[in-house]
């Protein structure tokens, strides 16, 4: 039988060992969590004080600012202060709390991505509908789903890795508590939680997935039968955004979660969820704003505004 031991805390190995690097890590990944938080949360505030953005599509994408802000502030400023310092340690409660909000701020922008492909199709299939089905009432209901379902199955999630055992390494080779990481310094509890992550994230990613290709696929119909050249352009240049950030966050989050944790997938994963973890959640704002000609105009607007007030 295995000499199992309570563990207390956990090592976080990091990105790097190397002095040099490190500070150099610490620099870049400070840099781009402040635009993070400046570029998502000013993404927040403009939908919500800008009149020529209150529709259902900004009102989603407010809310996917929303989990990005939460999504880097859960992994970030932990990565930070490890980079910096020598013990590199965090609590075994806090090695839960950690994985129990990456797994369900993961899952709630999955689905909100899929929502937002619904809300493409409605407005571009059904556009003398739109107003009154996805009336605001509609929407705060189609955003609640994610943000109810996310948190119950993360609950479920850690659950199972609370069910992992761990007999004295407790060095985990990663920058912050992820499952394959601790699935391979386990010796105990491993068997259940290896194939209810895989069923987890393949039944979820297959399932919202389904709902963006299906909603695209009838999008693009719709737009070919149009006569209009314009409104063609118009309909593919509103859904170019969303479809930029599906691609970038579903082809990482496949490559992280979709294989069975080995050493070489561990050691590649670190570098995918540092781009996952903090580079997305950066970018997202960026794509909707320099893609979009409304975000745009009400920019320009508020940064006239502020000028004028001055």
């Amino acid at each position: 039988m295995p000499n199992y031991t309570d563990v207390t805390e956990f090592v976080l190995v990091g990105l790097t060992n190397r002095q040099e690097l490190r500070v150099l890590f610490f620099v870049v990944f400070l840099v781009v969590y402040m635009i993070t938080l400046l570029g998502n949360i000013g993404m927040i505030i403009l939908i919500n004080t800008s009149p020529q953005l209150q529709s259902p599509m900004y009102f989603f994408l407010s809310h996917l600012s929303f989990v990005d802000v939460w999504l880097s502030s859960n992994i970030t400023p932990k990565m930070l202060e490890n980079l910096l310092s020598e013990t590199k340690t965090i609590s075994y409660v806090g090695c839960l709390v950690q994985c129990y909000f990456f797994i369900a701020l993961a899952h709630v922008e999955v689905y909100i991505l899929a929502v937002m492909a619904f809300d493409r199709y409605m407005a571009i299939c059904n556009p003398l509908l739109y107003g009154s089905r996805m009336s605001r009432t509609v929407c705060v209901r189609l955003i609640s789903v994610p943000y109810v379902y996310g948190f119950s199955v993360s609950l479920m999630c850690t659950l199972w890795t609370y069910g992992l055992y761990f007999c004295g390494n407790f060095e985990i080779n990663h920058f912050y508590c992820a499952d394959p990481p601790l699935i391979k310094i386990a010796c105990g509890g491993v068997r259940i939680k290896v194939y209810t992550m895989i069923v987890v994230s393949a039944v979820n990613v297959t399932y919202s997935l389904s709902v963006v290709l299906v909603s695209y696929t009838l999008i693009v119909v719709a737009v070919l039968r149009m006569h209009s050249a314009d409104g063609r352009k118009k309909a593919f240049s509103t859904c170019g955004t969303h479809l930029t950030a599906v691609s970038i966050f579903y082809g990482t989050l496949v490559f992280m979660y979709l294989r069975r944790p080995t050493e070489e997938s561990v050691e590649q994963g670190k570098m995918v969820a540092a781009f996952y973890t903090t580079v997305i959640p950066m970018l997202n704002p960026m794509i909707y704003s320099l893609r979009n000609k409304d975000v745009k105009e009400a920019v320009t607007k508020a940064i006239a505004k502020a000028c004028v007030a001055r």
